[in-house]
């Protein structure tokens, strides 16, 4: 069977086969039996039903063994009292994070239940403007995978006075890819709350594109006190509610809430607290979904989005309801509930076969069996094997000058240091003042002030190299340097460490690769993920870059790093309290302004 690619709404010809189907005057493609029926209409599971599927949608919904009293389906499928239920939808994920490009992303997406998803391609476009989110969504197309594009809305995160990006994502170019893209139905996060939330005529501006052609807008906030304004600038999502206080405003002043769900010993986990309106306050479900947000390719196969619905339950909400928040709430909350997400006749045929503990056993994907028993059918592999090539452009992003001072010169006499505070789970970072003695070297002052040097570097070539220096406190590492050119959100280049020499070959390495995050102890590379595509992206598939990874973590932990490269990669992410640092300098938040190292 042949693999159909998603369609916004059947057409006619389609209908009419399928009601043909459906009323047994029509043999159907595929039947598949025997099976219990997950209802994310009627959040119940129904026993001894079938499912009849025509044209790579769902024809109807019958009794088992409905099938032998008509015309003689094509193929059976006995699903041997397994649980049916609708491929899930992610509203909220970026591909770029997981490393590998949209085609590799949909093997580990469909392992994991997953039929659709909502991106919002911001990395890329901060590294490469409109190309690279227009290459992101020619490399989507080619996947087998349904993915809409939510388009970026904040590049760069913040103004140029404040950091480099590659790109520049105005109004008026944010406008063009609606207009041109029908994959494009919504604004992607507005990560800049403080401006939005003060009028800033820019930001206004952009969610203005999105309002005034019917799109939805989603969000980014930090901050109880920014909600009121939030939504009343348009937005009515946000995957960024860490606890249950804030998560409650946002439901009751009409936002969306993605609860927001991965590896808990990374900081994308904020799906325990955030749940708490429903299982302690009384709050419907009805506005909340379960989301992914950011993945690693290792985590990407081990936390999907299966898992986070799993977690859900776990949190105390009812198996039935929490695949609805995995499914049909994300459909409906982009306009797309009566297309998917459910299981009704005429809906696309994205299916999933489930064990009791809900964990995906099949998976169809506009009903082409791309998963079974766990594992990737031919179809899927073929598919899988002609990847998107991304253009050469995309593997020419890092530019550097040829040589580059990467430590601050040591203090002359006694200062007080404007440090990075790291405490878990690595999103908000503390501002903490450090009183600093004089000393002979930095090597003294970093061991004896738990310490440690954080560099950043403009890569885009804008600047020839601009650089900043500061100080991380309580990032563990004794030894050694990690670096990467994954520094959200303009991506350029964080390196941290202990000393000069180990830093310089953390550099040296990914400027040689044009992109990845490495680790170093005494000049020698323990770990390196190459990132070639936008220095963002492996074009390998996921479970090479997954076994890649897993190193990495090994090596990140043994050189005593305290939180995970995920959340080193967000230091630099200048819109999240307190203190940042970007390519211009520290930057403190929310007050948007630079400060010195040393007061």
């Amino acid at each position: 069977m042949a693999i159909t690619r998603f369609s916004v709404s059947p057409l006619h010809s389609q209908i009419t086969t399928l009601a043909a189907v459906a009323g047994g005057r029509a043999p159907a493609d595929l039947v598949i039996t025997g099976a219990r029926m997950l209802s994310t209409y009627s959040e119940r599971i129904a026993s001894d039903k079938e499912i009849w599927l025509s044209g790579g949608r769902i024809a109807a919904v019958k009794p088992a063994g409905s099938y032998k009293l008509g015309p003689t389906p094509k193929t059976v499928y006995d699903a041997r009292g397994g649980i049916i239920a609708p491929g899930l939808v992610d509203p909220h994920i970026h591909i770029e994070s997981s490393m590998v490009t949209a085609c590799a992303y949909a093997e580990a997406a469909l392992l994991n239940g997953t039929t659709t998803i909502f991106c919002d391609s911001h990395e890329i476009g901060n590294v490469m403007d409109v190309a690279g989110v227009e290459a992101m969504l020619e490399d989507a197309r080619l996947a087998p995978l349904s993915i809409f594009l939510t388009v970026p809305s904040t590049v760069p995160a913040t103004s140029p006075e404040l950091e480099t990006a590659g790109g520049d994502l105005t109004p008026e170019k944010i406008g063009a890819l609606f207009d041109k893209w029908p994959e494009a139905v919504a604004l992607g996060e507005k990560m800049d709350f403080v401006p939005v939330a003060m009028g800033d005529p820019r930001s206004h501006a952009i969610i203005a594109e999105a309002l005034k052609r019917g799109r939805p807008v989603s969000g980014h906030i930090y901050g109880r006190e920014f909600v009121a304004p939030y939504a009343a600038a348009g937005v009515t999502d946000t995957h960024e509610a860490i606890d249950r206080d804030i998560s409650d405003d946002f439901v009751d002043a009409g936002i969306w809430v993605f609860l927001r769900g991965g590896n808990p010993a990374t900081p994308w986990n904020s799906i325990v607290e955030a749940i708490k309106p429903i299982t302690e306050l009384g709050a419907s479900h009805k506005r909340y979904c379960v989301c992914t947000d950011d993945r690693d390719a290792d985590d990407l196969l081990t936390f999907g989005l299966d898992w986070v619905v799993r977690e859900a339950i776990r949190c105390g909400v009812k198996p039935e309801q929490a695949w609805s928040m995995g499914s049909l709430h994300g459909a409906t909350r982009f306009g797309m509930g009566d297309e998917i997400g459910g299981l009704g006749g005429g809906r696309r045929a994205d299916l999933v076969l489930l064990d009791d503990d809900l964990k995906p056993i099949n998976t169809w994907y506009g009903g082409a069996l791309m998963v079974e028993d766990r594992k990737v059918t031919p179809l899927l592999e073929d598919a899988l094997n002609q990847r998107y090539r991304y253009p050469d452009a995309a593997y020419n992003t890092v530019h550097l000058p040829k040589s580059l001072k990467l430590v601050p010169d040591l203090p002359s006499g006694p200062v007080t240091a404007n440090a990075i505070g790291i405490e878990m789970p690595g999103i908000i970072l503390p501002h903490r003042k450090i009183d600093i003695a004089p000393a002979n070297d930095w090597e003294t002052i970093l061991e004896r002030d738990n310490l440690s040097f954080v560099t950043v570097i403009e890569r885009h070539g804008k600047s020839n190299g601009g650089i900043a220096y500061g100080l991380l406190h309580d990032f563990g590492i004794k030894n050694g340097a990690v670096g990467s050119s994954v520094g959200h959100d303009s991506h350029n280049i964080i390196l941290a460490g202990t000393n000069e020499s180990d830093m310089q070959l953390a550099l040296k390495t990914i400027e040689a690769a044009n992109g990845g995050i490495v680790v170093v102890e005494d000049g020698k590379v323990l770990a390196f993920v190459a990132l070639p595509v936008a220095g963002l992206m492996s074009d390998k598939r996921v479970h090479e870059v997954a076994a890649e990874n897993q190193a990495l973590k090994k090596a990140w932990q043994q050189v005593g790093c305290t939180i995970p490269y995920m959340g080193f990669n967000l230091i630099p992410l200048s819109v999240i309290p307190e203190i940042r640092i970007t390519d211009k300098g520290l930057v403190k938040v929310p007050e948007m302004t630079l400060a010195p190292l040393f007061d």
